[in-house]
Formats: structure tokens, sequence, C-alpha cells
């Protein structure tokens, strides 16, 4: 006998007894009860329904009477195969059945028994609470031991699915026996050998059972008859999850035996609420208590092991595998079970009452009333117990209080301690359907109090990620280094990821850091360097025409086209300037204004440059004998040469502001560990465009100027024009694809610098030889020495 289901009668006795206290409830009205045991066997089930049926016997515990018993309602079996043996036979007579410890299968017909009503909530919410548990605790390797019958291949079949869904592995399944039998001593080894055969893989520390009590108690007798010892084995140190249909329990016979095997395991319980004086009414128990429970006796012979007992036991002396005093959950669905029964009892009662006294009939008395009447009344029950809950079943006929998950402490005495350290409730909102205190477990002893690790091989670490082994499950893998730009920022990442794009990867690749905002800024070295430039050819450019201006009467400056001269100086102090606009914060004015700057100042210096140098050509061969190009000598070919070449450039940066405008923007992309604030260009073609149509003004001014190179020194400009021009080109030729290599704020000092290049090397190839001449060669800039140096050379 397993004194502690003991419990279970004593639940159902103290519910009678609370009911026929209660003036409430069925007044002037009885309940009894009469109890039978299945031995857990097939054939004894099916008789004791039938004697349970058609055998008039009287047993109302406390309580006598001479009227005739009336069978109303049947509440059992703890174990699923008893519960559907019952229901074979009371489902014919329409007997309601409340089960207090079993679950349905998927292939039971609710048609079939439409009288079965089940204390227990639904197991697919059990599924995926050890499913939840195991992703909690990342336990991705685990072992399963399930009962060998037809419930056990159902929880395995599908287990093994949700398992698979959620990357969880089986290292194994094993199937335990239900009873403990054998036939030799030969038979005993073997089945203690097999059952050693789990513990054989070290890398699984997570162990799911699913059973009975009673195959428990086998599994745990199979381990004592392997090896005595078995609790100080390192081999067996494992975190064992138990399902909601396992009590941990000794029987009679076991007490050299104890649980301290299971420490620290987790177990899915039937929700329980303890009841307001149930432990006191454990505590009056004795065995005298009553003469006809013939349980009772037997109970305290085996409970106390004692065969002339005193009576003066007590049941609270008991180590909790042989007797608990907390209501259990199957004592609490036992409870609630003949509560919902009394209620609906009541509801019918009261329902017929009302009925024949508006028709005037016959009194409706409750020794009448039949138990297919109850049905209605027991599936629209609703009421709460002495334990403030609400007791109703859902349209399954099923309770959906969930489930407890609690914890085992064993303590040296072989006494056992249950902790409540989460639940599985479906009513509760949202994302806190699974709850689980993880500081309140206390884990096996070998553990040390760690978090225990069920996995096939080592956890991969942040940086890496799993990578499978071949011909092995999916929860074996290699850890491999995350490529270049990715991280893995937790342990056993499947997949490497980037980081956004405002980060970058640490040096490990296990996290993302802020990237840093940066610009060509001018307070730091190289935008100072820059800028230092930019203003010190602008100085010089102002000095430059501070010299052509005052000397402006002079041979030279006559004689080199002195109005644009002027125009030249003053576009290259503009194209200096324009470089300061591509320091510093980029911002939208700065962005829209400067590339066209650029390029129109640069279009127009470019124009004066080719407007002198046409200018020399069309003068010189005007000098020839009967030539027609006097009319073409004068300021109104430079003046168109510079306006109509700078309109086009104008032309095309006003369509490109029109359509497609440059705008601040961030670059993320380019340098790994900055953010590069930058304009962006927003047509790439059009500001090609720009500069293809400078680099075409360049060309033609080079070319000509290096036709016109050997012409007179007096009227000529072309050598250091065409110096200038080849420099100038040179430039904006290795500028297109060092700017397209460079990356960041560097592009920009890349433009600056081929700004300033190109503009000083027109500014002093063109104008340094002058001033040299104006500033310390005065002898040379007169009108005699020019038609001197002319009449040499022709």
């Amino acid at each position: 006998m397993l004194t502690k289901f003991y419990q279970h009668i004593l639940a159902l006795v103290f519910a009678i007894n609370e009911i026929n206290e209660d003036p409430h409830i069925l007044p002037n009205v009885t309940l009894g009860s009469r109890i039978y045991d299945s031995y857990y066997d097939m054939r004894m089930t099916y008789r004791t329904t039938l004697d349970l049926l058609f055998k008039s016997q009287r047993f109302v515990p406390n309580y006598k009477c001479d009227t005739q018993e009336k069978l109303i309602a049947v509440i059992g079996g703890l174990g699923s195969e008893t519960s559907y043996h019952m229901a074979d036979i009371l489902s014919l007579y329409k007997f309601p059945q409340l089960t207090y410890g079993s679950f349905a299968l998927e292939d039971m017909d609710a048609r079939k028994f439409p009288s079965f009503y089940r204390m227990v909530p639904n197991e697919n919410q059990q599924y995926m609470g050890v499913v939840q548990l195991l992703l909690h605790f990342r336990w991705m390797w685990i072992g399963l031991l399930a009962v060998n019958d037809e419930n056990g291949e159902h929880f395995v079949q599908s287990m093994e699915s949700l398992l698979s869904q959620n990357q969880i592995c089986l290292a194994f399944t094993t199937r335990v026996d239900k009873q403990f039998f054998w036939n030799d001593l030969g038979d005993l080894y073997g089945l203690a050998y097999n059952t050693y055969q789990p513990f054989a893989d070290n890398r699984s520390s997570t162990l799911l059972f699913y059973g009975e009590s009673m195959a428990l108690v086998t599994f745990n007798t199979y381990l004592f008859w392997g090896d005595a010892g078995y609790i100080e084995n390192p081999a067996f140190r494992r975190v064992w999850i138990m399902t909601a249909q396992i009590d941990f329990v000794l029987s009679g016979q076991q007490k050299g035996l104890d649980l301290q095997f299971f420490q620290g395991a987790i177990s899915f319980t039937i929700h329980t609420k303890e009841v307001r004086g149930f432990q006191k009414f454990l505590q009056l128990m004795k065995p005298d208590w009553s003469k006809k429970d013939y349980f009772l006796q037997y109970f305290w012979e085996q409970a106390f092991n004692c065969e002339a007992c005193t009576g003066e036991e007590k049941l609270e002396s008991l180590p909790e595998p042989f007797f608990e005093m907390h209501m259990s959950g199957h004592s609490y669905g036992i409870y609630n079970a003949v509560y919902a029964v009394a209620h609906a009892l009541h509801a019918l009662h009261l329902s017929r009452f009302s009925h024949t006294a508006k028709a005037g009939g016959k009194r409706f008395e409750i020794q009448d009333a039949q138990p297919c009447q109850l049905h209605p009344f027991l599936q629209g029950i609703s009421f709460n117990n002495s334990a403030g809950e609400t007791v109703f079943f859902n349209d399954k006929m099923e309770m959906g209080a969930g489930f407890d998950i609690t914890n085992l402490v064993t303590f040296a005495n072989k006494s056992l301690l249950h902790v409540k350290v989460g639940q599985v409730n479906p009513r509760a909102g949202k994302g806190k359907e699974f709850t689980i205190n993880e500081d309140m477990i206390v884990w096996q002893a070998g553990f040390n109090q760690e978090l225990p690790l069920s996995l096939c091989n080592d956890v991969c670490p942040p940086g890496s990620r799993k990578k499978k082994k071949e011909r092995e499950k999916f929860c074996c893998y290699d850890c491999i280094p995350c490529p270049k730009g990715k991280i893995s920022d937790q342990k056993d990442m499947n997949d490497c990821i980037k980081c956004p794009e405002d980060h970058y990867p640490t040096k490990n690749q296990d996290g993302c850091v802020f990237k840093v905002i940066t610009f060509l800024s001018s307070e730091e070295p190289l935008g100072i360097s820059l800028a230092s430039v930019a203003i010190s050819f602008s100085l010089i450019t102002v000095l430059m025409l501070g010299i052509f201006i005052k000397h402006r009467h002079t041979p030279l400056v006559k004689a080199n086209n002195r109005d644009v001269t002027y125009v030249l100086l003053l576009s290259l102090l503009f194209c200096f300037l324009s470089s300061l606009l591509f320091l510093g914060l980029p911002r939208k004015e700065s962005c829209f204004l400067r590339q066209s700057a650029f390029g129109i100042i640069f279009s127009v210096a470019v124009s004066c440059v080719l407007a002198k140098t046409v200018t020399v050509v069309v003068a010189f061969m005007a000098t020839k004998p009967g030539s027609n190009m006097r009319k073409w000598v004068g300021k109104r070919l430079a003046y168109s040469i510079i306006i109509l070449c700078s309109f086009l450039q104008v032309t095309i940066c006003t369509v490109w502001l029109k359509i497609s405008p440059p705008f601040p923007d961030f670059d993320m992309q380019s340098l790994t560990r900055e953010i590069v604030v930058e304009c962006n260009e927003g047509s790439a073609i059009m500001f090609y465009t720009v500069l293809a149509y400078m680099g075409f003004l360049s060309l033609i001014s080079l070319i000509v100027a290096f036709l016109a190179r050997k012409l007179p020194d007096s009227f000529n400009e072309a050598k250091f024009i065409t110096f200038s021009m080849l420099i100038f080109c040179s430039v904006w030729l290795s500028f297109v694809p060092t700017y397209l290599s460079t990356k960041g704020k560097y592009m920009v000092a890349v433009e600056i610098f081929s700004i300033l290049a190109s503009g000083a090397g027109l500014l002093l190839c063109i104008f340094c030889p002058k001033c040299y001449i104006i500033l310390l060669r005065p002898d040379l800039n007169r009108k005699q020495e020019i038609i001197r140096k002319k009449n040499c050379r022709i």
C-alpha cells in the first residue's frame, strides 16, 4: 500500500463532512461515500465498478443511517488507465465521473465519454510548461524516461515534436516499467542494468520523467538493486523534471530507501491551495476513528510499521514520502470534485423544486434525482471554494487552473519539502503564462548550487556561432568565430548578426559600440593646415591683384590684357576662399553652395586663361600683313569667351541645384568605426558633369596655350599658361581616382587640396614671372624693351 495516497480518502471524507455540516448546501440531506481500490489491475477495476453500481453496501464514514444508499456520482481514479476503464462502464449508464488525476488523450472522443469530467487542466499546458522550463534554463540536450504504456507513447510523440520545434534534442528515450515485476533474480539484475543505461551520457544533466507514482517507485527500486550506494555515485547527478502524474512516494516495503537521489527535482504538480481546517482534521485522526473504514487500520499499520498500534502515533511525524500533511494537488481535486457534485445536486434540487411548485405537481425529493440529471448543472458549475478560488469546467470539461512548479528539497531524516517556485497559468496575462523564480531553487548537492548545464557540447561564447556537426543531431555543433563585420552578443547563437548602422563590432566581436561622428573640422590639424594654405594663397592673390592695380599703366600689365587679368585674379581669390566652405560641419547652406560655387568660379578662372591665350594668338595673327584677324583684336573677344564658357557652367549648376541639390547626410558604411557627416551630392551624374565641363575647358586651354608657346615673348603668356594648365589638368586627372578611393573626411581633404593645388598652379605660374619683372626688374617693364624684343623675334 502507498500510504501517502491515503490522504486522497481523507480529503474525500473531509469535504463530505464539511458539506453535511453546512446548512446552506443540501440541507436535510446527508452525503456518504463508498471507497474501492483498483489495485492497479484492469480486471479489478471493472469488477469494483460493477460492484459499485449493482451491489448494495452501506458505508457512510462517521455516520449511521438506515436509509437505502443512492449512488449519484463517482470520483476516480488516480491513473489514466483506471479512469478510462471505469468510464467504459459508467458512461453506459450516464453516471457523472469526476477524475482527479487523469489527463485526456488526443484520440479520446468526448462524445464517447460525455459524462467524463476532469479535475485537472489540459495536459497540453504541461507540455508547453516543460518546454518553457527547458528554454528558460537553456537545457538543450535532455533524456526522456517515459512509462511503458499508451500514455507514455503519446507523451513521447507529443514532446518529440515540441522539443524539435524549439531546438531541443532528446539524447535518449527510455521506457520505464509501470510496476515492479520480475520472475527470477537474473531478470531483476537485467532490469537494473537497463535502468542504468540512460546515465552513460554525462552531457545530459537533465532528465524528464513521465509516468505515474508506481513507475517512479519501480524505477527507484531497480536503481537500488543495481547499486545500493547509487545516491553517492557522481554519474547520477542529474536534474529531474517530473510530470504532474508523479508523486514522490515510498511503499511500506521500502523503508530502507529514501528519495535523496531526486534532490532538487523540479515537478509540475496539479494546482493546489491549502484548505482551511484540513491540517487540523488530519491531526485528529486515530486508527479507531471509523470501524467501517477498512483502509484506515491497514494504513496505520503500514505507515507506522506497527502490528499493535497504540493510537497515539501522530501523522505529522511521518516523513513526507509516506504521508503529507499539506493538501496535495490530487487531494485538492477530490475536495473540489465533492463540492462540484454537491453544488450540482443542490442546483438540481432548486430547479426541480421551483418547476414543480409552479406546476403544482408532486414535490421533488433529492432521493428521486437520477445521475444523468446532474450533467447540465455540472457542465455549468461555478462556485468559490473555501480556499477562495473559483471552481468551474471549461468547454472540454476540464479544470483550467494550470500547474504549480515545485522544487524538491530532501533531508537526512527522509523527510521532503516541496517549495513552490513557479506556475503555469493559462489565465494569466500574455507573457505571464509561465513564471519561475530560479533563485528559490535548491539544486542537487553535486552542482554546488550553480545552474546545471545540459548541452551536447560546450557553450559557444559570444563572438562565435554554432556550426552543425555532420551526422549528429542539430543540438551538437562546433563553435566558429563570427565573420568580419558581424557579432554575436549571446551564447550559442545560430548565426552572427550585423551591428546597427551607427555601431561597429568590438575587437572580440561580442558586442557593438557606437561609431564616432566625424567630419573635416577647421579645428583639427588637417583642417587648420588646409585653411591656413587657403588663406595664405588668398592673401598672395590679393597682394598680386594690388600690384597689378598699382602698376596698371605699365606696359607689361597693359600688354597682358589688364581687365581679364583682374577677373582672373579675382576668380582665383574666390577659388581659394571657396575651399573654406568644405571645412566644418556640413550644413544645408554650405552643402547647397560649395560644389556649385567651386565649379562656377573655377570655370570663370579657366575661361579667363582661355580668353588670355586666344587673345594672344589672335593678336599675333593680326600683325601679319593682309590678315583679316584685326577685327577680332580687342576686349570683346575675351569678354565673349569668359561670359559664354562661364554661362554654360552656370546652366549646368542651376539644373543640378534644381533637380537634385546636395544635402547634409550621414555616411555610416564607408568607415568601420566612424559616422562621416558629409554633403551628399544629390546627383552624382551632375557632380561629375560639372567636373567634366571644367576639365574640357582646361584641356582646350592647354591645347591652345601649347600651340601658342613659341610666339614672341613680348606678347606671349602662352609658355606660362601651358605650364600652369599642365599642372591644372594633372591635378584634376589625379583627383578623380584619388577621390573615389578615399573614404570619410579625407575625401573632402582631397578635394580641398585639388582646389588649392590647381589654383596655386595658375596663380604662381602665370603671375609670379610678371610680379618678378614689375617689382624686381622694372628696367624690363618699358615699351622700348618690349618693342626691341618683338623686333628680335621677327
